[in-house]
């Protein structure tokens, strides 16, 4: 049993509390990341880049939507920093603000129409300082989950943060679909905005709700015994290079899949098929109602046989899922459709996800623990997430056809399934102690 936890009912209450605190704070941050992906696929390319055709167009802004990642590994470094020498709460904070601000800056940006070349590139660089903001968010909520949990439950409390994101992508999805119901020139002129203003009055909430939470038993240790590392991210690459590509080639399948079927897919069913955009949507907000429920489910499960039979479960499901996926939408049926997103989604991506937030922090010692995973994660965003809506796009443009998307998400889950397999099994261990590595780093800062 890890020394951080125990299984009295103060601590089980503690931890609720916690994991609570991580949900709602991770579900406002990725709101409002998700309302740009709807707006890049639905809005942005009519509004900011309007005198190209519609396919460059839809390129154009899902340009724009992958440079959020570029800025990802940035945030990453300079958050798990901070987190791993001055800790996990502060950081917390800090990104929330960062991501409320810019998301809110958004929906009062002039349009094209207004100021010319100067929106799209106003739009990317808000969308730069979203993407520095939400690399160092997920990090340091995983971590208040994780380090805070009893032994044996870092898999269920680990995925409650997880559970943020379908939250954030049902409520971001579901405010766009009201608002997309306006007639069109309605929407396109205010009520494209009002998402994005909204998200100013839930991020009043979410830091209510962070500043009550308190730090974790285990970077408190860090503290007490003053092991914190000077150059956490120096640490990380010097002493777990193959942590670094592990977490990368674990993310690929995960991230990239996520958002070709909640990105992507809007753009590819409306404009290719001729799909209705409400009824994509409603299909995406299914798919995020199911996957908030499963996912913690498959995080208890990897806390009783193991993080990597879990987490390649949904690897090998994608592989498998990749171009039968692509036959269901074809349908143009409305209920395929909707099954094609939701087990894409529940099955193929939460497997993996529901585990993550424990399987990656357990790869690295608490002293550089914060950089490593934040750092690792985000740098393989810019490589699946950033590019999968463009390169699908792309590939949809060469081909005119869906085949070379379909193998893009085959070849993405065969890297995942490499990575899980060379990865060490660590649902059983000690998060607080140290490993091998940091201990010999430990002994040669005290010597």
């Amino acid at each position: 049993m890890d020394r951080v936890g125990g299984e009295g009912a103060g601590q089980v209450e503690s931890i609720r509390k916690v994991a609570l605190a991580s949900f709602i704070g991770t579900t406002i941050e990725w709101y409002d990341y998700f309302l740009y992906g709807t707006a890049a696929a639905l809005v942005f390319n009519q509004l900011f880049f309007p005198n190209v055709d519609p396919l460059i167009g839809t390129l154009a802004a899902f340009a724009t939507f992958a440079v959020g990642f570029v800025a990802r590994p940035l945030g990453g470094a300079i958050f798990g920093h901070y987190g791993d020498r001055i800790g996990r709460k502060a950081m917390l904070v800090l990104t929330l603000l960062i991501m409320g601000i810019a998301t809110f800056l958004i929906g009062l940006l002039p349009t094209y129409e207004t100021i010319g070349i100067w929106a799209p590139i106003l739009l990317v660089v808000l969308r730069l300082v979203q993407g520095f903001g939400v690399g160092g968010e997920w990090g340091g909520a995983v971590l208040m989950a994780v380090e805070h949990s009893p032994g044996g439950r870092r898999g269920f409390y680990g995925s409650w943060p997880q559970m943020g994101v379908p939250a954030g992508l049902l409520l971001s999805t579901g405010v766009f679909t009201i608002f997309s119901s306006l007639p069109n020139e309605q929407f396109l002129a205010w009520g494209w905005r009002v998402p994005f203003l909204l998200s100013i009055l839930l991020v009043a909430v979410g830091l209510y709700i962070r500043l009550a939470i308190l730090e974790t038993p285990a970077f408190r240790q860090e503290q007490e015994t003053q092991t914190q590392a000077r150059m956490p991210i120096m640490d990380v690459l010097r002493t777990h290079p193959k942590g670094v590509l592990l977490v990368i080639g674990m993310r690929i399948a995960e991230n990239g899949s996520f958002f070709i079927f909640s990105v992507f897919v809007l753009s590819y069913a409306t404009e290719q098929l001729g799909l209705a955009r409400s009824m994509v949507l409603t299909g995406v907000m299914i798919a995020a109602a199911v996957q908030f429920f499963v996912v913690p489910l498959w995080g208890a499960l990897s806390d009783r046989i193991g993080r990597r039979p879990v987490y390649m479960g949904g690897a090998v499901f994608t592989l498998l899922f990749a171009f039968p996926s692509f036959w269901l939408i074809n349908t143009q049926a409305t209920i395929l459709v909707w099954l094609a997103i939701v087990l894409a989604l529940a099955v193929g991506h939460a497997a993996m996800y529901g585990p993550q937030a424990a399987f990656l922090p357990e790869l690295f010692g608490t002293r550089i623990r914060y950089s490593g995973i934040a750092f690792s994660r985000e740098l393989a965003s810019v490589f699946a997430g950033a590019l999968s809506p463009f390169i699908a796009t792309a590939l949809l443009a060469w081909a005119g056809n869906y085949w070379p998307v379909a193998v893009y998400l085959a070849v993405m889950a065969l890297i995942t399934i490499v990575a899980v397999y060379l990865a060490p099994e660590t649902f059983q261990s000690d998060i607080a102690e140290e490993q091998p590595e940091e201990r010999q780093l430990i002994a040669e800062k005290q010597e």
